[in-house]
């Protein structure tokens, strides 16, 4: 074989090494930079959680079980906070799906529902319910292209030598995917 031939190929490797690497380490930071975002707009939400049940409760004094579990997991929520995605996912999906029965049962208190606090709540609520979709969605792209990445040939040999593995996609948890059962809400 011809040395120049050898030394060509050898520079093509090393070439697609360093292209493999670099593209790795950019779908990496962009899922950091996507979980980041993420990240703030779960925060936003915590922090309207005690404004929310400050509102409610005197409303919804039946609701009370309801309602301490919200403080209970969002407190939990928060303090997952910085330790990885799954954990927080997992904790967030409960937290949405408490919420979710908070505003639905809002609906059987018309002296709750008229209040201009709770209506001004619920709109921040929403907006930053909205905004953690779209950052949820961004999220899962990020997440969706570093896996591939990651999983096909070359990253698939160099990524476990960077000590690169896949990352979680933010997933909607079955009870918000189905509609509530009103019956057995209010029951």
């Amino acid at each position: 074989m011809d040395l120049a031939f050898v030394l060509g190929v050898a520079a093509l490797l090393v070439l697609g090494g360093f292209l493999t690497y670099n593209t790795l380490i950019a779908r990496k930071n962009q899922v950091d930079n996507a979980y980041g975002a993420v990240e703030a707009y779960l925060k936003k939400r915590h922090d309207l959680i005690p404004n929310l049940v400050e509102a409610v409760k005197r409303y919804m004094a039946h609701e009370r079980e309801l309602l301490e579990r919200l403080v209970e997991l969002r407190e939990r929520a928060k303090e997952a906070e910085g330790k990885g995605p799954e954990e927080a996912f997992r904790l967030e999906g409960e937290l949405s799906r408490l919420l979710a029965q908070v505003r639905l049962r809002a609906e059987a208190y018309p002296d709750l529902k008229a209040s201009q606090n709770f209506l001004q709540l619920q709109a921040a609520l929403t907006e930053v319910e909205d905004s953690l979709a779209a950052a949820r969605r961004f999220y899962n792209q990020a997440v969706t292209d570093y896996n591939n990445a990651i999983e096909q040939i070359p990253g698939r040999f160099l990524a476990p030598l960077m000590g690169l593995g896949r990352k979680p996609v933010f997933t909607i948890p079955e009870e918000e995917r189905e509609t509530p059962d009103l019956g057995k809400l209010f029951a």
